[in-house]
């Protein structure tokens, strides 16, 4: 090979690299026990959480890059705790940990992420203060009949709220990993995988790209599994009553 050829090719060969879609994670945390501690990136590849980068936080900074070729969500994890969830995307992703909140914003979907989390943190710091509400109520002399009652009708709105907030954002994103994503981050805060009517609702007007995503598929495919058992449980349950009477 000629050297002008050799060199042509190398020339080329840095090009497709500079050109390739890149992510760079900078972050910074306030929480004095995360400094010295290794985070890890994991994504959800080939059925289960595997790492795809780590750092170590060196006075409350560390950072991460890699190469971005698909989107995909992502957590960064302490050891097996899951600290925050986020999209892997290109760009520049800036991640604020504190003892308030877990941000990550800077992409257009981590910022799509982050802006319904804390819209959904607003609804849950509502539903808090009706229970202080009810009892304030209640020592300035409200009947506590009535008391209940208004705060159980503020709490019945804030749910419906939230419950809208939640199915508008995943419908919203349902081509993209944010509807999946959230479908399962939102419905694994349950103790195991259950399937409820909203979830029901959720995944028959979903269509087929967020049905065969492998988080919803691992996800659903372990909620039917669990309400199996629950039925199994309820119908021996019932035979062993039947038969002892």
């Amino acid at each position: 090979m000629k050297l002008n050829h050799i060199f042509s090719f190398f020339v080329l060969l840095s090009c497709l690299t500079s050109c390739s879609k890149m992510y760079k994670i900078e972050g910074e945390s306030s929480v004095t026990g995360l400094d010295g501690k290794q985070l890890y990136l994991r994504a959800f590849q080939n059925g289960c959480w595997t790492d795809v980068d780590s750092a170590e936080v060196v006075h409350g900074f560390f950072s991460m890059k890699g190469p971005a070729d698909s989107v995909c969500m992502a957590s960064l994890y302490l050891d097996d705790i899951c600290l925050m969830p986020l999209v892997l995307e290109e760009g520049h992703i800036k991640v604020d940990i504190n003892n308030l909140e877990f941000t990550a914003k800077g992409t257009p979907l981590n910022d799509a992420l982050y802006d319904f989390i804390g819209r959904r943190n607003r609804i849950e710091l509502q539903l808090e203060d009706v229970e202080r509400k009810e009892a304030g109520l209640i020592l300035q002399g409200i009947d506590a009949q009535r008391a209940h009652q208004e705060a159980e009708d503020e709490r019945y709105s804030l749910l419906r709220e939230m419950d809208n907030c939640v199915k508008t954002f995943i419908a919203s994103n349902y081509e993209n990993v944010l509807g999946p994503g959230v479908f399962v981050m939102i419905y694994s805060d349950a103790p195991y995988p259950m399937l409820t009517d909203q979830m029901d609702s959720i995944v028959e007007e979903a269509p087929t790209a967020f049905r065969n995503d492998a988080l919803v598929k691992d996800f659903l495919k372990r909620a039917e599994e669990n309400m199996r058992l629950i039925e199994e449980y309820h119908s021996e349950t019932h035979i062993a009553v039947v038969s002892h009477e």
